[in-house]
């Protein structure tokens, strides 16, 4: 098989993947707390992450880690910019 095919053979391959549904999860921070504080938690209480706000936030596909970026906002949506991909 010469290069072309080779070549050609591979991005169809790659298209096969390009409908495969798969889970995208940014983390902005993580914390524990006592099941008894989460049955507490309300609308407008804050929780405290362990990352500082200038810190990127991780981008996950199906639990793997892939990339970080900033988070931004865009029309009212939040949003993340992709400043690292592993």
């Amino acid at each position: 098989m010469d290069d072309a095919a080779e070549e050609n053979e591979s991005t169809n391959n790659l298209e096969m993947l390009y409908d495969v549904p798969v889970e995208l999860s940014v983390e902005l921070g993580s914390c524990m707390m006592p099941m008894k504080s989460v049955l507490e938690l309300t609308p407008g209480k804050v929780v405290q992450l362990d990352k500082k706000s200038d810190q990127p936030a991780d981008l996950y596909v199906n639990d793997k880690l892939i990339g970080q970026g900033e988070v931004v906002v865009v029309d009212n949506r939040f949003g993340i910019k992709l400043t690292k991909l592993f």
